[in-house]
């Protein structure tokens, strides 16, 4: 089966307003999907419904992966099933070091107890072609790391679990050119013909470097229209405008 996630009919609140208002989107392995929109349009909120984050009630439509139900699986069991999602903000997590942490995660996702040589040996690798600094490895999570050190530290995670399909929701915000240019490449090592990346980002910037299938533009609830690459140009030109007054 090539379709890895199918979303019908998504209906989604927040509280008790209406973020996604019927949403459809489709994904297949090997490709690229960009989800583009303007402030408060549901994008980040769509990223956590897929993982089942509480915080949102799903009121109609489905999420199927691998053409199974997952809409009401707990997130470590769908992460489990092999979605990976790197977070705007990553969190802080003292008491736990960077490298013991993605050991405990490889050991979740997959069942199967980690060889540590090797797997310190991949880490290391990893991290040198994402020009990470090699001491971050035995610090705690994220603390005291800076805003770039951060996103690439997820990308790092994304690398070590290899998952079916990762998205990565405003990975690129607040980054240099340089920090974007090591996430692109970072994307770039993950990518192959049976996985999919889900790019939730504002910055054109870091779709330069990408090939990218299919872009979206979400407004009020919806994806309102679906391109090429084309479409980021076009957006990066004009912005939002033309779709915003398309959906009133």
């Amino acid at each position: 089966m090539d379709k890895l996630l199918e979303i019908k009919d998504l209906h989604v609140n927040a509280d008790e307003k209406e973020i996604l208002k019927g949403l459809n989107l489709t994904i297949n392995k090997g490709e690229t999907h960009v989800i583009m929109g303007p402030n408060g349009a549901g994008k980040s909120t769509l990223a956590n419904v897929i993982l089942n984050n509480p915080e949102y009630t799903k009121t109609r439509g489905t999420i199927e992966f691998e053409g199974k139900n997952i809409n009401s699986l707990s997130a470590d069991k769908i992460a489990k099933k092999g979605i990976f999602m790197s977070f705007q903000s990553p969190e802080e997590i003292p008491g736990i070091s960077t490298m013991n942490f993605l050991k405990v995660a490889k050991n979740k996702v997959t069942g199967k107890p980690v060889k540590i040589f090797e797997f310190k040996k991949e880490v290391e690798e990893y991290m040198e072609e994402l020009n990470m600094n090699p001491k971050l490895i035995n610090r705690n999570l994220n603390v005291g790391f800076s805003g770039g050190e951060k996103k690439k530290n997820e990308i790092l995670q994304m690398l070590v679990l290899n998952p079916k399909l990762a998205i990565l929701d405003e990975t690129d915000s607040g980054l240099d050119v340089d920090a974007v240019r090591t996430v692109s490449k970072g994307i770039k090592m993950y990518k192959s013909k049976e996985n999919a990346v889900l790019i939730i980002t504002h910055n054109m910037k870091i779709l330069s470097e990408l090939k990218v299938d299919y872009v979206h533009v979400l407004i009020n609830g919806k994806i309102v229209t679906t391109g090429t690459d084309k479409l980021v140009k076009e957006i990066e030109k004009d912005g939002f405008a033309k779709y915003k007054k398309a959906e009133i």
